[in-house]
């Protein structure tokens, strides 16, 4: 018996129009598609595609000039700053390109800072940082500051922070932008492992079609508008067909 698929994320008509002196740019241009539950899609896009836009709109940083955006059956678009910020925090993780981190700090308390302002005590917040560093493989590395690791492994202490608030979804942008080949793909195959086994939903947004591919569904991205949808090596150019009919 299949399981009944779970919208996480929906974004219907959705536009991002800016002001450049007298002329709009059209960042994004009319997007409509769906996640769900437990699934890791990548948006694929050279520079300037709108890739980043969109994730921005997603993760509510930005608000957009038209559509909607719902996340876990709620409007993005229309919450006030604080509510959005309460939503982030209850709702999202972040894993960034350039890991984040803050120096002073070593492995465990960096993966615990989030949880401080989820007002945990800090023997929990310790705890919890511990057992999800487990989870990405750098229990012997817990002590250790940014400085003291690899990229590789400073990166994973990026993804266990993004997973210690245990969010529905998870954003990465250019996750492994600042790392080697070989290096990537680990951390791209833990992401994968790690949110498959937590049933999360991640998000990814590169530039990369190879990391793109490690993704269930790859959304390629060009100018604003979605071109093709791609699932599983399947790729859906009646998508494009069906837009442009509609």
């Amino acid at each position: 018996m299949e399981t009944k698929k779970e919208p996480v994320i929906q974004v219907k008509d959705l536009y991002k129009i800016y002001r450049v002196g007298d002329s709009k740019v059209k960042a994004l241009n009319g997007l409509d598609f769906t996640i769900y539950r437990g699934e890791f899609c990548s948006i694929v896009g050279s520079s300037g595609s709108g890739k980043s836009t969109l994730l921005n709109m997603l993760a509510g940083l930005e608000g957009p000039t038209k559509g909607e955006i719902i996340i876990a059956g709620e409007h993005m678009e229309k919450k006030t700053e604080n509510q959005l910020v309460k939503f982030r925090r209850e709702h999202i993780g972040f894993i960034f390109q350039s890991f984040n981190l803050l120096p002073m700090l070593n492995a465990v308390e960096n993966v615990a800072l989030p949880l401080t302002f989820q007002g945990m005590s800090k023997e929990e917040r310790l705890k919890r940082a511990k057992k999800t560093l487990e989870m990405v493989g750098l229990t012997k590395h817990s002590q250790h500051r940014p400085t003291q690791m690899s990229g590789g492994q400073q990166q994973r202490v990026g993804v266990a922070r993004a997973l210690v608030v245990e969010p529905e979804i998870i954003f990465a942008d250019e996750p492994t932008g600042n790392l080697d080949s070989k290096t990537s793909e680990e951390v791209m195959a833990l992401m994968k492992k790690v949110v498959r086994e937590q049933n999360q939903t991640l998000v990814m947004v590169t530039h990369d079609n190879y990391l793109a591919s490690f993704a269930d569904r790859i959304f390629h991205i060009k100018d604003g508008k979605i071109l093709q949808i791609e699932e599983k090596g399947i790729n859906h150019d009646e998508y494009k067909e069906h837009k442009h009919q509609s």
